[in-house]
């Protein structure tokens, strides 16, 4: 690993994210660390950038991104993904064990993936695991290779070297899973019907309702059973529930916190900005798995973020290519379901947010400290204070803009959010110290390095 480049400078802002507050002050940072968070006015033996008024936030940690790297390099890839990333604020994120081939679920694949970044990193990179039934044994040593967690599914992936798993193997994996103290994230959906697939077409509400609510809380009080099951047996396991789209499900988070459980979930942009009452038939780039739901079902999650319920809110980046999204036919039912927007969270999240009473500090919690803490990231990530890594995002949080396609770094210039005018936009990303991206550009090269957690 390179040692970081020497650099001694300072950031100046009116506008400072520490901690739980908003704070004028001037952060010091040396060899890519925060050195000291200082009162605005101090006069310093180094460089100081005038950020004025704008708001100096943590990098944003995104622990959910489908990055496809090796094997499905014409959906993504480490290096545009990165890039879109660093445009985004985005200073760490986590990749997916799937979409990408192999699957990530045993050393070897892990090792595969790691020669993949090579030089392709704009931003800092984990990664999680997967089970499936046959990999339950290489879990323990695919855990110490230095996975942050583990990942599987709960019903069809759509990936068939990514099978779903079963109770039984729920069972004999959560145990290993404990002893190494990582989250165990879990696609909740459960389809105990089994019914023939329903014809879709291009009616999206025919697609929203294969995919009913009740899969979503009946995979999520599974979880809950044999979550206080394997604490019954003495196991303590971080149980997660990925891209939550029922609000019904809620109430059984709510219990199992209750109970001592260390139970969390996650929530998505396209959940809280989106809702099925306003996406037309045949836009196939809305498809996404579990489906956005009513506007109803929306504000309650809000409630939940807000309340604590929902830990923290992710991309769940899930790109692929244009054909895969069957743009022309408008086919929902054959189009690939994922919703591709990274570098866009933050500027989404915000325009919801700041009319329900959210300041930037609860977003930077939401969105760098919460996610930082779930992906075992929080002794180096999340935050700006002295010893941590200096990882920043300058953000404008008062331009009005319109998304456009010709605006987005990640590989394919499509997504559902064109035309939405947003508000807030990030003009800089750091990376260590090191200036990443500024004014709608890249700098100089990737310096991102992989998280892996035998390293940290």
């Amino acid at each position: 690993m390179k040692p970081e480049p020497i650099n001694h400078f300072a950031l100046r802002s009116s506008r400072v994210v520490a901690g739980n507050e908003m704070i004028a002050a001037c952060v010091e940072v040396k060899n890519g660390k925060i050195k000291t968070v200082h009162a605005h006015d101090v006069q310093l033996d180094c460089p100081i950038e005038e950020l004025g008024n704008q708001v100096l936030m943590p990098g944003l940690v995104d622990s959910h991104v489908h990055i496809n790297e090796p094997g499905r390099t014409e959906w993504e890839g480490f290096n545009t993904a990165t890039q879109a990333a660093a445009a985004g604020g985005i200073t760490a994120l986590v990749d997916m064990p799937l979409n990408c081939i192999p699957v990530t679920i045993n050393k070897a694949a892990l090792e595969e993936k790691l020669e993949a970044v090579h030089d392709k990193l704009w931003v800092d990179c984990g990664f999680w695991g997967g089970v499936v039934p046959d990999s339950v044994d290489d879990l323990d040593e695919l855990l110490g290779a230095g996975v942050l967690g583990v990942k599987s599914f709960l019903i069809d992936s759509g990936i068939e070297e990514f099978p779903n798993v079963a109770a039984a193997d729920i069972r004999r994996a959560l145990p290993i899973l404990a002893k190494h103290d990582v989250p165990y994230l879990i696609h909740a959906e459960l389809d105990t019907e089994c019914k023939p697939p329903p014809v879709i077409g291009d009616n999206y509400q025919s697609f929203l309702a294969s995919r009913p609510k009740h899969w979503e809380n009946e995979a999520v009080s599974l979880m809950v059973e044999l979550s206080a099951e394997a604490q019954a047996n003495g196991h303590d396991c971080k149980v997660h529930i990925v891209h939550l789209s029922s609000a019904e499900a809620l109430d059984s988070i709510a219990k199992a916190k209750a109970q001592g459980l260390e139970f969390t979930a996650e929530t998505c942009p396209h959940y809280l900005t989106l809702f099925s009452e306003a996406i037309p038939n045949g836009k196939t780039l809305f498809k996404c798995c579990p489906p956005i739901r009513e506007d109803a079902n929306r504000e309650i999650l809000w409630q939940a973020v807000q309340d604590g319920r929902i830990s923290f809110i992710v991309s769940d980046h899930s790109p692929c290519t244009p054909q895969l999204k069957h743009i022309d036919s408008g086919d929902v039912e054959k189009a690939w379901g994922g919703i591709s927007a990274l570098q866009f969270g933050l500027p989404l999240i915000w325009t919801e947010a700041k009319n329900r009473g959210f300041s930037l500090v609860d977003i930077s919690r939401l969105m760098s400290f919460e996610t930082a803490k779930f992906a075992g990231l929080s002794s180096i990530k999340g935050q700006i204070s002295p010893g941590f890594d200096a990882d920043f995002a300058v953000f404008d949080d008062s331009v009005e803009y319109q998304i456009t396609n010709d605006m987005i770094k990640h590989r394919h210039k499509i997504t559902p959010y064109e035309g939405r005018t947003v508000c807030g936009q990030i003009n800089r990303t750091y990376l260590r110290g090191q200036l990443v991206y500024a004014d709608d550009a890249f700098q100089n090269s990737p310096v991102g390095r992989p998280l892996l957690k035998n390293q940290l």
